[in-house]
């Protein structure tokens, strides 16, 4: 990962709040006394830290005592970081060849916590006996300073520098290291992340990178599982060729440099003949090439395959006919020979994990029975929570799913992944959420399913670690500002800037209807404050605080393109990057429209209305292409559902100005029916279409000539009208009005490219009552289906 030298001026103890309606500025870097420095902020979040006085002071030549049992790693990148705070020279003796203390001169004693130099050092600093804990001290003041890492292994020898690099402060007359003392340990385990998606896997250089992030942030495990390589499924029984054995070589070795696992999967299951001993031999010897190179730890994910046919012949003889208990007892016959056969044969290798088949629910069947009474209890479990995409995993279900596999599972966690239909232009930069505190006690560890983009998936997966580090401790609103401090190398514009970009990527899909994440929080409050200001008499306070956060999304992303943040970053970001300042643009030209119409300059309101509209049209012609993701060329999405539905009220305000009441959704108030509903089921019934909620939904019936329509409270003008489409969108449609919901005007005809927020505007003369989407043709097999209708105008008395 790139790192930055930065000057203590330029490096600061970011505090950053993003709450409802208010984005507090960052506080300055404070400037420490000359014996005393702030204690920073931490990630992952210590299970204990306490400030213990005086700060130590850099100095220009540190001693660093160190043996035969410092972890290379940890050493190697302590004496970066001290070089990096203001050290020119760090010389390195051993225990017993330390010189006489030298007045001034800062000591830093790295190794394990019970080396008795070290133990001396610590006091009464609380060693944990946990595995890849750590205990950290530092001691300020005269005659000469002090700093004490002592690891319970060598992965807490290495996390104790994770932690001091973070204690380093800015003051005028240099660097200092707060005082502190750190007693820490991971609350699980199993931390990490498992490239498990869909589409264009990470380049070799994209997972380089990766290791070196994830031993910042205590994330201990990587698991290789990328579903387009096609050695490890579709071709699993081929071995790689020399050139990828030996990237993944090079890969292993960067992997154990930052304490990470990596964990090599095979996936068979498309086509393995469970009974052949020649495919297991095979499989076997796949295991054995990764082995070879140094990895330890292995996975058979058996996930989206069909237990309803076998791959041969010789399976239904040996296991019986297809079915759920025959799928999971041939399964179990496979994993329990790699784990016994392989795994326990094989010096230093960890328990073997699997995915099952069924790895998205909590229901008893004959295949979890099967599992649970057969599997080998040494056999790792992964389950993804509730669905696929869970909305929320709590410690009840976690101690479900448990009893069902008869083990603590290992999660795999669906987000931020985003290869799947309703991620369609969506980069995922809400934090990691709703998973309960205390799940450290039911579960074997977490990790995240990224992105296909690597770097962008770091603030999930930044709060994934620190959750998974101390999950008791984890909050979602301090630790998402953490995250893109890390992103922005502690720059506080830069900073600034992602919290309003990673506002309009807030929103989190799952497989089924609701979003587990809202679309921009921060700027759904400030457009509620707007409308209620404006429509209270309070235009000019409305529009100056309104232009200012415009002003910052419009600025944003020239911000983060401007070299504080990583690149990797904004190559992964870039369409959304060059969309959000065409909206920002458009937001700024539409406030000032509103101010010219209500100063009553017409001209100028109309003029600077066109700039936003076609800003707007900018905007929405912003592609996402191919080859990263799999969606196919698309619009990236922005803040859909509020800064386009902001802006669609506007535009009616301004069109409808002398009229009483006009911009106002008036399609809430009104009444919906359709021509079907999917199934006849009542969770798509045509009043989701325009209750106010983008978690709910109207679905019609599997055929091109559907409509849904709503009736409004009173006949009214109607100048726009807004369709939220879900991913069963349509390739053609028209909106239609009516006076008497028995004779319809075609308004507008629509051929929309992709799935999305669609903004129809159309001519408000006549008073109707009535408004319709009726489709012409379908892009899916589905039906049509419509999160939210809005019909915005102004109702005639």
């Amino acid at each position: 990962m790139r790192k930055r030298k930065m000057t203590p001026k330029a490096c600061l103890t970011l505090a950053v709040t993003l709450g409802a309606g208010t984005l507090l500025p960052m506080p300055a870097a404070h400037s420490a006394s000359a014996s005393q420095a702030p204690v920073p902020s931490v990630s992952p979040t210590p299970q204990s830290l306490a400030g213990s006085g005086a700060a130590a002071i850099v100095t220009s030549r540190v001693l660093m005592v160190a043996d035969d049992q410092t972890d290379p790693a940890a050493r190697d990148r302590l004496v970066r970081e001290l070089k990096a705070h203001g050290a020119d020279r760090v010389d390195i003796v051993a225990p017993d060849r330390v010189p006489e203390a030298e007045a001034g001169l800062l000591t830093v004693r790295l190794g394990p916590a019970a080396r008795p130099d070290i133990a001396q050092a610590l006091g009464d600093t609380a060693v944990p006996d946990q595995a890849e804990g750590y205990a950290l001290r530092v001691s300020g003041g005269k005659p000469h300073a002090e700093i004490a890492l002592g690891g319970t292994d060598a992965a807490g020898q290495f996390y104790a520098v994770q932690t001091l690099r973070q204690l380093f402060v800015a003051s005028d007359d240099g660097w200092k290291v707060a005082g502190t003392q750190v007693s820490d340990f991971p609350s699980m385990p199993l931390r990490g992340t498992i490239e498990g998606f869909y589409g264009a896997p990470w380049t070799h250089a994209d997972r380089l990178d990766q290791m070196d992030f994830y031993g910042d942030v205590k994330a201990n495990t990587y698991v290789y599982a990328p579903k387009d390589d096609p050695y490890h499924r579709g071709r699993w029984r081929d071995p790689y060729p020399a050139d990828k054995l030996a990237e993944l070589g090079e890969l292993v070795a960067r992997a154990g440099a930052n304490h990470v696992r990596f964990t090599f999967a095979v996936s068979p299951g498309e086509s393995i003949c469970y009974s052949d001993p020649a495919d297991r031999k095979v499989l076997k010897q796949k295991l054995q090439a990764l082995y070879d190179l140094g990895t330890r730890a292995f996975s058979i994910p058996l996930d989206d395959i069909s237990y309803t046919r076998w791959n041969c012949p010789a399976d239904q003889a040996a296991f019986g006919a297809p079915g759920r208990a025959a799928a999971a007892k041939a399964q179990v016959d496979l994993l329990n020979d790699v784990q016994r056969n392989f795994i326990a044969t094989h010096e230093g290798a960890r328990p073997l994990q699997m995915v099952p088949t069924e790895y998205g629910d909590l229901t008893d069947t004959a295949y979890k029975e099967t599992m649970r009474a057969t599997l080998d209890p040494a056999v790792v479990v992964m389950w993804t929570g509730t669905d696929v995409v869970p909305p929320e995993i709590t410690n009840a279900q976690a101690d479900k799913v448990s009893a069902l596999f008869g083990r603590k599972v290992f999660v795999w966690d669906n987000y931020p992944v985003n290869d799947f239909g309703n991620t369609s232009g969506r980069l995922l930069l809400a934090p990691y959420d709703k998973r309960e505190a205390g799940l450290s006690a039911h579960l074997s560890g977490i990790v995240a399913n990224p992105m296909n983009q690597p770097y962008a998936s770091k603030v999930a997966v930044f709060g994934t670690a620190d959750f998974t580090w101390n999950d008791k401790a984890y909050d979602a609103t301090a630790s998402w500002p953490r995250a893109m401090a890390y992103l922005a190398g502690g720059d506080r514009a830069s900073t600034e800037a992602l919290l309003v970009f990673g506002d309009l990527e807030h929103l989190a899909p799952t497989f089924g209807s609701t979003p587990w994440q809202p679309q921009a929080p921060e700027l759904t409050a400030r457009v509620a404050d707007f409308w209620r200001a404006w429509d209270d008499g309070r235009r000019a306070d409305a529009l100056a605080a309104m232009r200012a956060y415009a002003n910052a999304v419009a600025a944003a992303p020239a911000t983060i393109r401007g070299g504080a943040v990583e690149k990797g970053f904004t190559d992964d970001a870039a369409p959304w990057l060059t969309a959000t300042e065409l909206w920002g643009r458009a937001m700024v030209a539409m406030l000032d429209a509103l101010e010219a119409r209500q100063a009553g300059d017409t001209t100028r309101a109309d003029a600077l209305l066109a700039d936003s509209r076609e800003l707007q049209q900018q905007a929405r012609a912003v592609r996402v292409s191919p080859p990263r993701n799999t969606w196919g060329s698309v619009q990236p999405k922005v803040g859909d559902g509020v800064l386009d539905v902001f802006l669609v009220q506007a535009d009616v305000r301004i069109q409808l100005w002398d009229v009483a009441g006009g911009g106002k959704n008036l399609a809430l108030d009104g009444t919906a029916t359709a021509s079907s509903v999917e199934q006849g089921l009542d969770r798509l019934a045509a009043r989701h279409v325009n209750d106010g909620l983008m978690g709910t939904r109207w679905a019609s019936g599997y055929s091109d000539n559907e409509w849904v329509q709503v009736k409004l409270a009173a006949p009214a003008k109607v100048a726009a009208v807004t369709l939220a489409w879900e991913n069963a969108c349509a390739a053609e449609y028209r909106i239609q009005t009516s006076a008497d919901g028995a004779t319809w005007t075609t308004a507008s005809t629509q051929r929309p490219d992709t799935c999305g927020n669609d903004v129809i505007r159309i001519t408000a003369d006549q008073a109707v009552q009535y408004v319709r989407m009726h489709g012409v043709r379908r892009k899916t097999t589905w039906g049509y289906s419509i999160y939210e209708m809005g019909v915005y105008g102004a109702p005639v008395s």
